[in-house]
């Protein structure tokens, strides 16, 4: 029986050779593949933009700093000298009051004398000094007036003169004081940028962090009302230890944690013995800053915890409010308020 075959024609517009097909499929989930592997290696070796450290912000408040300062020492002179420009200033301003009032008078007198001459004229000033004249006396009189026209003519050149110097002088000095005001805007300003800078940087700090004058910098301070009791008891560094005080210019132990938790919101009554029955116990391993540490076996002293063994007190009579190593004293405990 004889085999139908496929015209020519119909062979050529059907489907391609198998072979090829099949390449052109391994050739398209190969670049599906080579891609994904593509894109997660990128997703891999992408950097992670991590949050800075407290560390690493102080570091940066530094750097600021370490600009700041210097343009605050320029502004501070500028302004010294700027101060001292416009009191020199002043005093040549007074000096040229009376010499400009001075220069009117004469000009006046001159003025009123070219006034006489051009509306009487010479000769009756001539005439006047004529009448009575005695015979010698003549030669004289007009010298003796002559002098009086140049005495005149040298007392007005004298007044002037002073009045061009102070004027020079005042005129270079307004010069001084106008480009002392352009720095003073000018360092203000930089100063001002860099001000906003670090004050962008602290705010940057984790919220666990505490920073406070005479205290170390804090870190993992989960608590607000911690957080706020270790702010005010550090802000206290310095203060005097007086018995019985609690604040807000001077403390005793108990009172100065007192203090500082009172600003929390939490109440604790001024007495080691009350606050260690009033707060929950915490053993020294999970201790964090804020919690209060106590101190001997009867409990009378305390402290309000930092954390690294460091704790904020009011140690003692003649011992003022300070930081202090909690290894100093036997460790009768740790108890977290609130």
């Amino acid at each position: 029986m004889p085999v139908a075959t496929m015209p020519l024609h119909r062979a050529a517009q059907g489907q391609p050779p198998p072979r090829r097909a099949g390449l052109r499929r391994a050739a398209r989930r190969l670049i599906t593949v080579v891609a994904a592997v593509v894109v997660g290696a990128g997703m891999l070796v992408a950097p992670a933009h991590a949050a800075p450290t407290p560390e690493e912000i102080e570091a940066a408040i530094d750097k600021q700093w370490e600009q700041l300062e210097p343009t605050i020492e320029q502004y501070n002179k500028v302004r010294a000298q700027l101060k001292k420009d416009r009191k020199k200033a002043e005093e040549l301003q007074k000096k040229i009051e009376p010499l400009a009032l001075q220069t009117e008078l004469a000009l006046n007198r001159v003025g009123d004398m070219a006034s006489r001459y051009y509306m009487t004229g010479p000769s009756q000033e001539i005439g006047a000094l004529l009448v009575n004249v005695k015979p010698g006396t003549l030669t004289e009189q007009l010298t003796y007036l002559d002098r009086l026209a140049a005495q005149e003519r040298k007392e007005l050149q004298v007044v002037i003169d002073a009045r061009a110097k102070f004027d020079a002088e005042k005129q270079k000095l307004d010069a001084l004081i106008a480009q002392e005001v352009e720095q003073e805007r000018e360092l203000a300003a930089k100063k001002n940028q860099i001000n906003a800078e670090i004050k962008r940087l602290q705010a940057s700090m984790p919220k666990t962090t505490v920073k406070v004058s005479g205290c170390p910098t804090i870190n993992g301070v989960v608590s607000s009302a911690a957080r706020t009791a270790i702010q005010v008891a550090c802000q206290q560094v310095g203060d005097p230890y007086v018995w019985g005080a609690t604040g807000p210019n001077a403390f005793d132990c108990s009172g100065l944690t007192q203090f500082a938790y009172k600003a929390a919101g939490i109440s604790l009554t001024h007495f080691t013995g009350a606050q260690w029955n009033e707060g929950k116990a915490i053993p020294r391993s999970e201790a964090r800053p804020g919690d209060l540490v106590f101190f001997f076996s009867d409990l009378h002293h305390v402290g309000l915890y930092l954390g690294g063994d460091l704790m904020v007190h009011a140690p003692r009579a003649g011992k003022p409010v300070q930081v202090a190593n909690i290894n100093n004293m036997p460790v009768a405990g740790f108890r977290r308020p609130g």
